[in-house]
């Protein structure tokens, strides 16, 4: 039997607290789920730093990739099965899209690419691409397929209704993490009817479409992400321990590449810090690992690279204050000269953070590529983007939402100290 066609003797499920449970029919999806690069996203937070607001945010990438593998099986296979506006070809490589469209987060994601420059996405494709375990596995089914799959998360893939199931405004992707990650944090933003919207899902050529009985859940499902962003992923608490992570790796790199010599040897970061970044030691790195090495710093040396470790693994974070940049850079460059007067440095210890997100944008001419508009099927079968039926959708569609917080360390500063007292006094001005 072709490897593409072979099914497992017997159903597996994985039992999930969001949806229940988790199927796999397919011999390839298995093989994939235990290969080492799959196995590795166990060991990768799926949100970073806000395990230290919300405590039970240890859920990781790899549950989050089930999920979303799970939510499009369940598009291809009840939802568009009998559709002829579903090519059933296209379903294999839709399903190992939605499994592996994470492969490549590094830990602590975001926090990390910044510090080193680095692209997950890049990463992703060159796992399946490259010479792994991944890659072996999807060309069992061609040789040509590990492309396919990296072109649908690429977003080149020339059937344009696949991408869409994998990335788009409403899409298997952000379906899973907003319900995973509220379950997880405890919040109630993130719910919404996910079942209703998996109905009244139509597919069309080039994209997928909502029937417009269902504008209701959508507009639901919309401010559920909204909320999400501005209660739990820009948290502004999280985000000051993702300004002591990335701090942390900063200064590491910086004393790398000053010549400094570490008490404990810094194997797993030589490519890292030296910016030559190669695809094993990407895979080999983890969030466990980047937390030993937290533990290990807390003995070196170097004052800074010591207590910003120390404030890491023991939640000693920065406190914070709302800012205009745009308005109060006198204010920035005064207390960047206070900071170096009081021997704190400001490279460290005085950061600025911005937070922005667009909820939903609507069509723009010569934007098509860059954000599909929600499309509403009208009972006369005709189109309406989403915004023109919604009052709701039409009041945030196109708004971006951006704040600035100042973080700094607010214990060192003595406030019977006159120059800390000076810089309290600016701060809060």
């Amino acid at each position: 039997m072709q490897y593409a066609m072979k099914k497992l003797a017997e159903e597996k499920v994985f039992k999930d607290p969001v949806h229940k449970y988790i199927h796999v029919q397919d011999q390839l999806i298995w093989d994939l789920i235990a290969t080492k690069e799959f196995q590795r996203l166990r060991r990768i937070k799926q949100l970073g730093t806000t395990y230290l607001v919300f405590h039970g945010a240890e859920h990781s990438r790899f549950s989050h990739s089930l999920g979303v593998y799970e939510i499009v099986r369940r598009m291809v296979d009840d939802v568009f099965v009998d559709s002829p506006e579903w090519d059933k070809d296209e379903r294999l490589v839709a399903l190992c899209a939605g499994l592996l469209h994470d492969l490549g987060h590094g830990p602590f994601s975001h926090a990390f690419e910044h510090v080193f420059d680095l692209d997950h996405e890049y990463f992703t494709r060159a796992i399946i691409l490259g010479d792994t375990e991944v890659n072996e596995v999807l060309k069992r089914v061609s040789d040509a397929f590990p492309q396919k799959v990296s072109d649908v998360i690429a977003k080149t893939y020339g059937n344009k209704q696949v991408v869409s199931l994998i990335s788009s405004q409403i899409d298997a992707d952000r379906m899973d993490y907003l319900q995973r990650d509220a379950y997880f944090t405890g919040v109630s933003y993130g719910h919404f009817d996910m079942e209703r919207i998996l109905r009244v899902m139509r597919p069309q050529k080039d994209q997928v479409v909502i029937k417009s009985t269902g504008m209701h859940a959508i507009e639901d499902y919309i401010m559920s992400r909204y909320q999400m962003y501005w209660q739990v992923y820009f948290h502004p608490v999280s985000r000051s321990a993702e300004v002591i992570l990335s701090k942390t790796l900063e200064r590491a790199k910086n004393l790398y590449k000053a010549g400094y010599v570490f008490q404990f040897p810094i194997n797993h970061f030589h490519s890292f810090f030296e910016g030559n970044v190669d695809l094993q030691d990407y895979i080999d790195l983890d969030e466990g690992i980047i937390l030993t090495y937290f533990q290990f710093w807390t003995q070196e040396k170097d004052p800074i690279l010591k207590d910003l470790s120390h404030r890491f693994l023991n939640r000693k974070l920065f406190k914070f204050v709302e800012v205009d940049p745009a308005n109060e850079w006198e204010k920035l460059v005064q207390l960047e000269k206070l900071f170096s007067e009081a021997e704190i440095d400001p490279t460290y210890y005085l950061v600025m953070d911005s937070s922005s997100d667009l909820p939903y944008d609507f069509y723009r001419p010569g934007e098509e590529g860059e954000r599909l508009p929600i499309y509403l099927q009208l009972p006369n079968k005709e189109l309406s983007e989403l915004s023109r039926s919604s009052d709701i959708v039409d009041a945030i569609s196109g708004k971006r939402r951006t704040d600035h917080k100042l973080y700094y360390p607010k214990d060192l500063l003595d406030s019977t100290n006159p120059l800390h007292q000076k810089i309290l006094a600016t701060i809060q001005a």
